[in-house]
């Protein structure tokens, strides 16, 4: 099934890989649902924007722990840099993440659309300035813009706030076009991100899926599934593509 995959890959004209939590586990980094997800510990209200809006240091509290004291520290991971690979070797086109980890980035990738934004960024809720994470001190809670001296927030996408563009529209135009799709650790269950892989599908692409165990594509839009931990799957895909 792999060598069918790294075929398809080889002979298409547009691919896309779509990517979600799985991706990072190998990198340390949790995914948020399951049983030992992040909602298992904590409880999400602290990422709803009304919530954020009214209790801005409460949220803070938690957001610092988790996104940039803990996930902060997580490294690409083999899967991140094979990507990486293939798109240097012009395989891939473009990655749609649904992560805020930046680690496609740092593993190399370069056409990289955050469906739902970046941790890496903060955002001023009144006057929309941003500003790199690195560049502000959140020892001091809550942050606050230097500019207006509002509280600034991560420039990801919280419960009760919209897709950001231009990735909501650039990641649908690429299942427009993709003629293959490669899902990777996603299961399918955030809307809208999940109808993604969906559209591709009805709009005739191939899809090849990287799953530790089936998900909700698996017996409805997945052409070829590949059963496993991304790391290894990813880097045998792609000594695939290099003929090795």
């Amino acid at each position: 099934m792999i060598e069918k995959a790294a075929e398809l890959i080889k002979n298409a004209k547009h691919v896309t890989a779509f990517t979600g939590a799985g991706i990072s586990v190998e990198s340390g980094i949790p995914p948020f649902r399951g049983k030992d997800g992040l909602w298992s510990k904590f409880d999400p209200i602290f990422l709803d924007i009304n919530y954020f809006n009214q209790y801005p240091l409460e949220s803070w509290k938690l957001i610092k722990e988790i996104f940039y004291d803990f996930f902060g520290k997580a490294k690409p991971n083999a899967a991140h840099f094979a990507l990486s690979e293939m798109e240097k070797l012009s395989y891939i086109n473009s990655v749609i993440t649904q992560n805020i980890d930046n680690l496609h980035q740092q593993a190399g990738s370069k056409k990289v659309y955050e469906f739902h934004g970046t941790s890496r960024n903060l955002i001023c809720t009144n006057c929309n300035k941003i500003y790199s994470a690195t560049n502000i001190d959140i020892s001091q809670l809550p942050p606050k813009c230097e500019r207006c001296g509002t509280v600034l927030k991560p420039n990801f996408v919280f419960f009760g706030e919209p897709i950001p563009e231009p990735a909501r529209t650039n990641s649908f135009a690429e299942a427009a076009k993709a003629d293959v799709f490669i899902l990777i650790g996603t299961t399918g269950e955030i809307m809208p991100a999940s109808i993604i892989p969906i559209e591709a599908e009805k709009n005739g692409a191939k899809i090849i899926e990287v799953n530790i165990q089936p998900s909700n594509y698996t017996s409805s839009i997945t052409d070829i599934f590949l059963e496993g931990k991304a790391t290894k799957i990813m880097q045998k895909l792609l000594e695939l593509l290099k003929g090795k």
